[in-house]
Protein backbone atom coordinates (compact mmCIF):
# COMPACT_ATOMS: atom_id res chain seq x y z
CA UNK A 1 0.00 0.00 0.00
CA UNK A 2 2.64 2.65 1.25
CA UNK A 3 4.85 1.63 -2.32
CA UNK A 4 1.69 2.39 -4.82
CA UNK A 5 1.23 5.19 -2.53
CA UNK A 6 4.49 6.50 -3.37
CA UNK A 7 4.83 5.74 -6.64
CA UNK A 8 2.00 7.55 -7.17
CA UNK A 9 2.94 10.72 -5.82
CA UNK A 10 6.55 10.07 -7.50
CA UNK A 11 4.53 10.12 -10.75
CA UNK A 12 2.43 13.19 -9.72
CA UNK A 13 5.86 14.84 -9.15
CA UNK A 14 7.24 14.44 -12.24
CA UNK A 15 4.40 15.41 -14.17
CA UNK A 16 4.26 18.63 -12.16
CA UNK A 17 8.01 19.05 -12.74
CA UNK A 18 7.36 18.58 -16.57
CA UNK A 19 4.48 21.13 -16.69
CA UNK A 20 6.25 24.04 -14.44
CA UNK A 21 10.09 23.07 -14.99
CA UNK A 22 10.54 22.99 -11.32
CA UNK A 23 13.10 19.99 -10.13
CA UNK A 24 10.89 17.99 -7.23
CA UNK A 25 13.02 17.26 -4.10
CA UNK A 26 12.84 13.61 -3.18
CA UNK A 27 13.20 12.63 0.43
CA UNK A 28 16.03 11.73 1.98
CA UNK A 29 17.89 14.23 -1.28
CA UNK A 30 19.47 17.03 -0.53
CA UNK A 31 17.52 20.38 -2.23
CA UNK A 32 19.48 21.80 -5.41
CA UNK A 33 20.11 25.59 -5.68
CA UNK A 34 18.22 26.84 -8.26
CA UNK A 35 19.77 27.82 -11.47
CA UNK A 36 18.62 30.94 -13.43
CA UNK A 37 19.65 31.49 -16.74
CA UNK A 38 20.39 35.40 -17.45
CA UNK A 39 18.43 37.14 -19.45
CA UNK A 40 19.05 37.32 -23.33
CA UNK A 41 20.37 41.07 -24.05
CA UNK A 42 20.68 42.01 -28.07
CA UNK A 43 24.38 43.58 -29.02
CA UNK A 44 25.14 46.76 -28.28
CA UNK A 45 25.17 49.16 -31.75
CA UNK A 46 28.36 49.58 -33.29
CA UNK A 47 28.73 53.66 -33.24
CA UNK A 48 30.66 55.13 -36.23
CA UNK A 49 31.45 58.67 -35.79
CA UNK A 50 32.55 59.86 -39.25
CA UNK A 51 35.62 62.33 -39.85
CA UNK A 52 33.96 65.88 -40.04
CA UNK A 53 35.45 66.55 -43.92
CA UNK A 54 32.83 63.61 -44.80
CA UNK A 55 29.71 64.39 -42.72
CA UNK A 56 28.42 66.98 -44.43
CA UNK A 57 30.54 69.94 -43.95
CA UNK A 58 31.69 72.45 -46.33
CA UNK A 59 34.40 74.58 -46.81
CA UNK A 60 35.14 77.96 -49.07
CA UNK A 61 39.16 77.58 -48.33
CA UNK A 62 41.84 75.55 -49.42
CA UNK A 63 43.65 75.55 -46.46
CA UNK A 64 40.63 74.60 -44.14
CA UNK A 65 39.90 71.99 -46.62
CA UNK A 66 43.27 70.18 -47.14
CA UNK A 67 43.63 70.01 -43.35
CA UNK A 68 39.83 68.60 -43.01
CA UNK A 69 40.21 66.26 -46.35
CA UNK A 70 44.19 64.84 -45.98
CA UNK A 71 45.20 64.22 -49.27
CA UNK A 72 43.08 64.48 -52.39
CA UNK A 73 44.16 65.23 -56.37
CA UNK A 74 41.58 67.74 -56.64
CA UNK A 75 39.11 69.05 -54.62
CA UNK A 76 35.81 67.40 -54.49
CA UNK A 77 32.01 68.82 -53.76
CA UNK A 78 32.94 69.35 -50.10
CA UNK A 79 34.93 72.21 -51.65
CA UNK A 80 32.95 75.36 -52.26
CA UNK A 81 34.96 78.45 -52.69
CA UNK A 82 36.61 79.48 -56.23
CA UNK A 83 38.50 77.46 -58.30
CA UNK A 84 41.64 79.77 -57.78
CA UNK A 85 41.36 81.67 -54.30
CA UNK A 86 42.63 84.86 -53.19
CA UNK A 87 44.94 82.73 -50.62
CA UNK A 88 46.41 80.33 -53.69
CA UNK A 89 47.32 83.29 -55.74
CA UNK A 90 49.65 85.07 -52.86
CA UNK A 91 50.63 81.71 -51.66
CA UNK A 92 51.82 81.14 -55.14
CA UNK A 93 53.71 84.72 -55.12
CA UNK A 94 55.31 84.03 -52.14
CA UNK A 95 56.43 80.24 -52.93
CA UNK A 96 57.81 81.54 -56.56
CA UNK A 97 59.36 84.98 -55.42
CA UNK A 98 57.58 86.44 -57.86
CA UNK A 99 55.70 88.77 -55.27
CA UNK A 100 54.37 91.09 -58.49
CA UNK A 101 53.50 88.97 -61.09
CA UNK A 102 50.01 89.22 -62.49
CA UNK A 103 46.78 88.27 -61.06
CA UNK A 104 45.90 86.35 -64.68
CA UNK A 105 49.04 84.45 -64.70
CA UNK A 106 47.07 82.21 -62.27
CA UNK A 107 43.67 82.17 -63.41
CA UNK A 108 41.21 79.00 -63.76
CA UNK A 109 42.81 77.08 -65.81
CA UNK A 110 46.43 77.58 -65.35
CA UNK A 111 47.03 77.21 -61.72
CA UNK A 112 45.97 74.31 -60.18
CA UNK A 113 45.96 73.15 -56.47
CA UNK A 114 45.71 69.64 -54.09
CA UNK A 115 46.28 68.56 -51.08
CA UNK A 116 48.33 66.65 -49.48
CA UNK A 117 49.47 65.21 -45.99
CA UNK A 118 46.58 68.28 -44.98
CA UNK A 119 48.95 70.43 -46.63
CA UNK A 120 48.02 72.69 -49.59
CA UNK A 121 50.42 72.29 -52.52
CA UNK A 122 49.85 74.15 -56.42
CA UNK A 123 51.28 74.38 -59.73
CA UNK A 124 51.26 77.05 -62.35
CA UNK A 125 50.68 75.35 -66.58
CA UNK A 126 53.89 76.52 -68.69
CA UNK A 127 55.34 75.39 -71.96
CA UNK A 128 56.71 72.31 -70.05
CA UNK A 129 54.88 72.15 -67.11
CA UNK A 130 51.89 69.47 -67.86
CA UNK A 131 50.73 70.26 -63.70
CA UNK A 132 47.55 67.76 -63.62
CA UNK A 133 49.23 65.03 -65.13
CA UNK A 134 51.33 62.47 -63.07
CA UNK A 135 54.80 61.89 -63.73
CA UNK A 136 56.04 59.18 -66.06
CA UNK A 137 58.43 56.80 -64.20
CA UNK A 138 58.69 54.16 -67.63
CA UNK A 139 61.66 53.24 -68.94
CA UNK A 140 60.21 51.72 -71.43
CA UNK A 141 61.21 53.59 -74.87
CA UNK A 142 57.67 54.60 -76.94
CA UNK A 143 57.23 54.18 -80.70
CA UNK A 144 57.73 58.17 -81.45
CA UNK A 145 61.26 57.81 -79.90
CA UNK A 146 62.28 54.64 -81.74
CA UNK A 147 61.49 56.70 -84.72
CA UNK A 148 63.24 59.59 -83.41
CA UNK A 149 66.50 57.68 -82.85
CA UNK A 150 65.90 56.04 -86.39
CA UNK A 151 65.96 59.08 -88.10
CA UNK A 152 69.05 60.59 -85.57
CA UNK A 153 71.01 57.76 -84.05
CA UNK A 154 73.37 58.93 -81.31
CA UNK A 155 71.36 61.79 -80.57
CA UNK A 156 72.68 62.68 -77.28
CA UNK A 157 69.52 64.58 -76.14
CA UNK A 158 65.63 63.00 -77.44
CA UNK A 159 63.68 66.48 -77.31
CA UNK A 160 60.97 66.72 -74.86
CA UNK A 161 58.18 66.98 -77.14
CA UNK A 162 59.38 63.55 -78.62
CA UNK A 163 59.39 61.90 -74.97
CA UNK A 164 56.39 64.18 -73.48
CA UNK A 165 56.91 66.61 -70.82
CA UNK A 166 55.63 64.26 -68.04
CA UNK A 167 58.67 61.66 -68.14
CA UNK A 168 61.36 61.99 -65.07
CA UNK A 169 64.42 60.32 -66.84
CA UNK A 170 66.88 62.07 -69.47
CA UNK A 171 66.53 60.10 -72.61
CA UNK A 172 69.17 59.78 -75.45
CA UNK A 173 69.67 57.60 -78.33
CA UNK A 174 72.31 54.86 -78.18
CA UNK A 175 73.14 54.40 -81.99
CA UNK A 176 69.34 53.72 -82.82
CA UNK A 177 67.66 52.41 -79.44
CA UNK A 178 66.30 54.85 -76.73
CA UNK A 179 67.36 54.96 -73.34
CA UNK A 180 66.66 56.38 -70.63
CA UNK A 181 69.21 58.00 -68.91
CA UNK A 182 69.42 59.35 -65.41
CA UNK A 183 66.26 60.90 -63.18
CA UNK A 184 65.99 64.29 -63.46
CA UNK A 185 63.06 64.17 -61.25
CA UNK A 186 61.73 63.40 -58.06
CA UNK A 187 58.35 62.32 -57.26
CA UNK A 188 55.79 62.90 -54.39
CA UNK A 189 53.66 60.49 -52.59
CA UNK A 190 50.72 61.43 -55.08
CA UNK A 191 52.91 60.64 -58.10
CA UNK A 192 53.46 64.21 -58.88
CA UNK A 193 56.84 65.65 -60.26
CA UNK A 194 57.93 67.25 -57.15
CA UNK A 195 60.19 70.11 -59.34
CA UNK A 196 56.35 71.42 -60.34
CA UNK A 197 54.40 71.43 -57.37
CA UNK A 198 54.73 74.02 -54.63
CA UNK A 199 53.96 73.66 -50.92
CA UNK A 200 52.12 76.63 -50.00
CA UNK A 201 52.24 78.57 -46.59
CA UNK A 202 49.07 79.44 -44.91
CA UNK A 203 48.07 82.36 -44.65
Amino acid sequence: MRLTTWLGVGIISVLVAACTGIVPVTPGASPQAETIAPAATAPAEATHEEPAATSGMTYNDPFAYCAAVGTSDTPDERYTGPAVSVSIVQGLRMAMETPDAPADLFAEGRAFWRCMDSRVYACVVGANIPCMEKADVSQEPTAEMAQFCQENPGAEVIPAYVTGRATIYAWRCENSTPTAGEAVAEVDEQGYNQNFWYELPAP
